[in-house]
């Protein structure tokens, strides 16, 4: 089983690399090299370029042709090394011996399914049902994503219908009165919690800790002067995914004041979470009591009914389980009650629900404002009180909106764009910061609205128009700060349950030029939201400008590490667009219009569908910083309508990250836990450490020894490997060596006091940076690229294209052999040529080869050029829907073409590699029959 493991992982990087429908990546690094996977450091398996985490499973997706082996399940084993670090181990086995036999006479096979099932009948419906049953949670793990950057968003369905959300009360456990509300939202394999608290110092430390006990996930409160706590927990392995949704996990707050306080409490789902517009915290008078609750409030969408549900810890003494506890809940405004509701409680069932009617108008006023007070108090000699102030929900999402033309009531496309983000306050106040940019015409309103009533009626809330200021220097731009000190409580419903809308129109349109949903955009770990406005994103910005429905904005952030965080919103493209959409960010050497062939500082950001994308870039050049930190760099959204950019904005955002981004390619091997080390101390303790020329380098790091600059050292697993630098052979007939270069350059200077080569880059130090070698190239000097762990490559040159800084990468060309048999001199030579004698070639040089017809090799096969076969995959066998053929050295494999089918549930026969509809199939079976039938009556 091990050996067929090993085999089958060998044969999927055998197929991501030999694949044509995988040939666009090279070996060799002519492309910018692909962000490294957000795996590191973190314990988990690698496989065929994907992260699991721990006891992940899924079908192994081997891509076209071959496509999802259905009948192969892939798990990442949790491992434990001698020093007790976990890390993930791989096992694959065939799922076919588990198939249940089917009870009918003619089975099929339904397309994307391992097991044969009976096409009709009750037995074949639950049949059906069984094996779904039985694969649906491996089958889910198929689609899941190993890299955890980019998230996929639409209108209609959002991330957050895809997400689970919890909460927790918690409540003193050593010498505390506090009392805190967490709200957690899990989506895929990230949780994130809005943290509020009352009545204690503001916590250093939350840890979560699993159903024994244990230390789960710690995070470091960072100092702020605010009750309010953001934070994320990123891959959640998955026995503790396992725990949160079986309501095991706990979650506890701790002070580094001299009190050593400590609160805690259970995380459990809850069904009202999804509707809850207004919240309050209830905490105790009484010092050290241990009794808190949460209040979770929302009203009627068509009434003035005030629906709540109060989770309770504490009020009912331990040792009165079965007991029933009555209880008084009020409503006060300044200590008069308002209402009064009785009910009963106990120690294991807290929990109540219940519904105030009717507020009248000043209720909703105070309630709107937070002077509403809800209590909850026990009857009898020793009664307990907790009560607390309702507001509107609090968290660390953010409440934004983008307007676009194609949003206005009237849709259009003009190339503008609006950005706008809320913050909504306990007291009902509601501070707004608009920006508008590239309108066609002066702003004439800018406006907080519902959705129309009917087409020709708006309904206007709150006009802010006398908070707008048109830009001096900018037509069609301007912006409004300002604050809505009078929100009603409808309102802020409304607000929060994403209802509401905000509109600009200007003089050539009157009703609205740019309109956009308010609406609250979850919080992902991203901090720059809450203190940063976004930067718009226009057609109007792109160059030469384009006239778009579409606009949007971003956030862009650089951290410690020097790693940028972007998350971005757009909103108004069409069905058709929004199909294919990529963000790029740039860095112009110039403020003006970029050179269409330039690829100079150009990194690709993420494609995404919908509305969001987020990610973070971990290995940015020296340049693009440089421009970033001047404001000479943008963010551009291009669509399959508009490759060349369809959106733009500019952004600045100060760095001081002059040596680029500080953290080194890690490439750990298959299945290791991968550790990203940089601090000293750590990298002294890094088994992988490489100690040279007195400094400590991490594993998979790269740098020019001090002994000769003219070498480059790379550690792999506490080995130093260094290459001298391999200089390409020049074509010009007269060169010289610059005394700070290693290899020489052609001579360009000539009587007329041309500028040499040297000269040359003085005046233009921006040159080329290579991802490889992670180097400065001069303008028009060529090298050898290096590529860890193999070293410099002989077979490639690469070219720095003058001042655009583009690098150019192409493989040496060969000159043709007469020779019957030629001969590789060296075993780093690229080329072969024929020998002065008949001396026998070096054998397995089929990676150094670049001339001449070659073979392929393909698994641990050698096929000859034109050649066809089957393709044999471990654990499966020989895949005979699959052809592939040997192309001048390079593998192709094609699946066969199958029919379109106009039946809506086809079969599969075993034996065959297209689906059959089951009318033909039938239809076929009684022609068959009858021939048959006619031939023995002949007979």
């Amino acid at each position: 089983m091990e050996a067929a493991r090993v085999l089958w992982i060998l044969f999927c990087a055998c197929i991501a690399s030999t694949l044509g429908s995988r040939l666009k990546t090279p070996a060799l690094p002519i492309h910018p090299e692909t962000e490294p996977m957000i795996s590191k450091g973190l314990s988990g398996c690698s496989f065929g370029g994907r992260f699991y985490s721990l006891e992940d499973t899924w079908h192994p997706d081997l891509g076209e042709p071959f496509g999802v082996m259905h009948c192969v399940m892939c798990h990442c084993e949790p491992q434990r090394s001698r020093r007790g670090k976990v890390f993930g181990k791989v096992s694959c086995r065939n799922m076919k011996q588990d198939c249940p036999d089917p009870t009918c006479d003619d089975p099929v096979l339904l397309p994307g399914h391992c097991c044969k099932s009976c096409p009709k009948g009750d037995s074949g419906r639950k049949e059906a049902e069984s094996l779904f049953e039985f694969f649906q949670e491996k089958d889910d793990d198929l689609h899941k994503s190993y890299n955890d950057r980019s998230y996929i968003s639409s209108e209609e369905n959002s991330n957050r219908d895809s997400a689970a959300d919890f909460v927790a009360v918690l409540t003193g456990v050593t010498d505390s009165s506090g009392v805190a509300r967490a709200r957690f939202t899990l989506t895929r394999t990230s949780l994130t919690f809005s943290i509020t608290f009352q009545r204690m110092n503001r916590p250093n430390l939350i840890t979560f800790l699993d159903s024994d006990g244990n230390t789960a996930f710690e995070f470091r409160v960072p100092q702020a002067d605010t009750d309010m706590i953001c934070g994320v927990w990123r891959n959640l392995p998955k026995s503790h995914l396992r725990q949160l949704e079986a309501e095991h996990l706990r979650v506890s707050m701790t002070t580094a004041d001299d009190k050593k306080e400590e609160i805690q409490g259970k995380v459990i789902k809850h069904r009202a979470l999804f509707a809850e517009t207004f919240s309050a915290i209830l905490t105790s008078d009484e010092v050290h009591s241990g009794m808190g609750g949460i209040a979770m409030l929302t009203l009627s969408d068509t009434e003035n009914n005030l629906h709540f549900i109060l989770i309770l810890q504490g009020l009912v003494p331990h040792g009165s389980f079965s007991a029933k506890v009555p209880v008084r809940v009020k409503l006060l405004y300044r200590q008069h009650l308002l209402r009064e509701i009785q009910a009963n409680i106990s120690a294991d069932d807290s929990d109540l629900a219940e519904v105030l009617a009717d507020l009248n108008s000043r209720e909703l006023f105070w309630l709107s404002r937070g002077q509403l007070q809800i209590s909850v108090e026990t009857e009898g000699q020793n009664p307990r009180q907790v009560s607390g102030f309702i507001s509107g929900k609090r968290s660390c999402d953010t409440l934004q909106s983008v307007m676009s033309s194609g949003s206005a009531l009237t849709p259009g496309k003009t190339g503008g764009v609006g950005s706008a983000v809320f913050t909504l306050h306990h007291n009902g106040s509601l501070d707004y910061k608009v920006l508008v940019a590239g309108l066609s015409s002066a702003v004439v309103s800018v406006t907080i609205e519902m959705k129309p009533r009917r087409r020709s009626k708006r309904s206007i809330l709150y006009d802010i128009t006398a908070d707008f200021a048109a830009a001096e220097k900018e037509r069609g731009s301007g912006r409004a700060l300002g604050s809505c000190g009078r929100v009603d409580a409808r309102h802020i419903h409304m607000l929060l349950q994403n209802e509401l809308f905000i509109n600009i129109a200007t003089t050539e349109q009157q009703e609205s030029e740019l309109r956009g949903q308010i609406q609250m955009l979850p919080y992902n770990g991203m901090d720059a939201r809450r203190n940063e406005l976004p930067v718009p994103l226009a057609g109007q910005f792109v160059s030469p400008p384009v006239r778009t429905a579409a606009a949007g904005h971003a956030w862009v952030s650089v951290d410690e590490q020097c790693h940028l965080h972007y998350e971005i919103v757009v909103n108004g493209l069409s069905k058709s667009e929004d199909t294919s959409v990529n963000a790029h960010l740039h860095g112009l050497a110039e403020i003006g219009e970029m050179d269409d062939s330039s690829t100079n500082h150009k990194r690709l950001l993420t494609g995404f569908y919908g509305q969001q994308a987020q990610g973070v870039l971990k290995d940015i050049s020296v340049g693009l910083f440089r421009h970033l930190d001047e404001g000479t760099a943008y963010i551009q959204v291009s669509t399959k309508m508009n490759p060349r950019g369809e959106i733009r904005g500019w952004i600045q955002v100060p760095n001081s990250c002059e040596l680029g981004s500080r953290s080194e390619v890690v490439e750990e091997a298959e299945f290791d836990d991968l550790i990203l080390v940089r601090d000293p101390t750590e990298l002294r303790k890094d088994p992988h450490t490489c100690f040279f020329e007195g400094e400590h380098h991490a594993h998979g790091s790269q740098w020019t020894p001090q002994y000769n600059t003219c070498f480059t050292c790379i550690c792999q697993k506490k080995t130093v490997i260094c290459d001298p630098v391999i200089c390409p052979v020049l074509s010009c007939p007269h060169t010289i060596q610059p005394e700070d270069q290693c290899c020489p350059i052609c001579d360009e200077k000539k009587e007329s006091k041309q500028m040499t080569a040297v000269e040359k880059v003085e005046e233009d130090p921006e040159g080329c940076f290579f991802e490889g070698d992670q180097k400065m190239h001069a303008p028009g000097t060529t090298w050898h690229p290096f590529v860890p762990p193999f070293g410099y490559i002989k077979c490639a040159v690469c070219t720095c294209k003058g001042s655009t800084g583009e690098v150019h990468c192409e493989k040496v060309t060969c000159p043709p052999l007469t020779c019957s048999r030629p001969i590789r001199r060296n075993p780093s030579d690229c080329c072969k040529e024929c020998p002065a004698e008949d001396t026998p070639p070096l054998e397995d040089d089929e990676m150094m080869q670049a001339d001449g017809t070659r073979h392929c090799k393909f698994g641990k096969n050698y096929y000859q050029n034109s050649e066809h076969w089957h393709p044999s995959v471990p654990l499966v066998g020989e895949m005979k829907c699959i052809t592939c053929w040997c192309d001048h050295g390079v593998t192709k494999c094609q699946k066969k073409q199958c029919p379109l089918l106009s039946c809506s549930n086809p079969i599969r026969r075993e034996g065959k590699c297209c689906p059959e509809c089951m009318e033909d199939l039938l239809g076929k079976e009684e022609m068959a029959k009858k021939i048959e039938k006619k031939k023995n009556w002949r007979q």
